[in-house]
């Protein structure tokens, strides 16, 4: 069995992202792994060759600036890394550039790629969530985040990333049938120095949006405010091995008061049902098998 990562990243020191961490983390399963690099504005390019010269191979690409709805740009650099996946690889494993998976959840990853390999009715694997808000100390609580999605996917050229690269589709627009697997994907998006999350939100909105827009939703200032969000819960295990140098050099500070809970009605309703219930509303991008 061949498994061959995959990924795309640009400015990766601007924005202070974890992609060499990313890469990483999942580097011991994959016989080798490609990185779509677009055109920055710092040494993104440098610090991915310095990873693994042996198992990484970049492909440069330049980001269209004009797709600005919907993150559309995301997926399209996403597919051209997908696609520079050779042949002869049974499965492709997608890690976005803040995305980390914990060591411990390596050996189930690999063993359900070994079981489903031949599978044809199986598209994919289907991963849990920890979102990291604020700090190294918590995850969000609330239903506004994602708690599922694909990340092992068929060496299927029919599959494609959609969207803003959350997720996959499949020829015209089909769904992935997918195995869950009791994996966690941790997710650092949201944990960044708040000089450098202000500069993410204002430049990256743009991506989204358009220009009237990000004047009146983007706040101007120097930092982050971290202090708006609705429920967040306290981390309570370890982090994955790859990420504690960064995790060391932290230097700022987020305390959160855990009585805090400012959701809105309607996740609140949704936030009972899948805490007490396990029935998880909303849109869903795949078929549990």
């Amino acid at each position: 069995m061949k498994v061959t990562g995959f990924s795309f990243v640009k400015n990766a020191i601007i924005y202070d992202y974890p992609i060499v961490e990313a890469i990483k983390s999942i580097l011991p399963i994959c016989n080798d792994f490609i990185v779509a690099v677009g055109k920055s504005d710092d040494s993104t390019l440098d610090l991915i060759h310095s990873i693994n010269q042996k198992k990484i191979k970049i492909v440069e690409t330049a980001w269209d600036e004009n797709l600005r709805e919907g993150g559309q740009v995301l997926a399209l650099e996403a597919n051209k890394a997908f696609q520079a996946v050779p042949k002869d690889s049974d499965w492709a494993f997608y890690i976005q550039g803040d995305e980390v998976v914990h060591e411990k959840y390596l050996p189930e990853i690999y063993d359900s790629m070994l079981k489903y390999q031949n599978n044809k009715n199986v598209d994919g694997l289907l991963f849990n969530y920890k979102h990291f808000y604020g700090s190294y100390d918590y995850v969000g609580a609330s239903p506004k985040w994602y708690d599922r999605e694909i990340r092992v996917i068929k060496n299927d050229k029919s599959i494609y990333s959609f969207r803003d690269a959350q997720g996959f589709k499949k020829g015209n627009k089909k769904k992935l049938k997918v195995k869950p697997l009791n994996a966690y994907i941790y997710h650092y998006g949201w944990v960044k120095p708040p000089e450098k999350m202000q500069k993410k939100q204002e430049n990256f909105n743009k991506l989204w949006h358009d220009d009237k827009w990000i004047n009146r939703n983007v706040s101007k200032a120097k930092e982050f405010d971290y202090s708006g969000i609705d429920l967040l819960k306290k981390f309570e295990e370890g982090h994955p091995e790859v990420m504690k140098k960064r995790i060391e050099k932290k230097q700022w500070k987020f305390d959160h008061d855990l009585s805090k809970n400012c959701m809105s009605l309607k996740n609140k309703v949704k936030y009972f049902l899948r805490k007490y219930l396990n029935i998880h509303l909303g849109y869903k991008n795949f078929i549990k098998i």
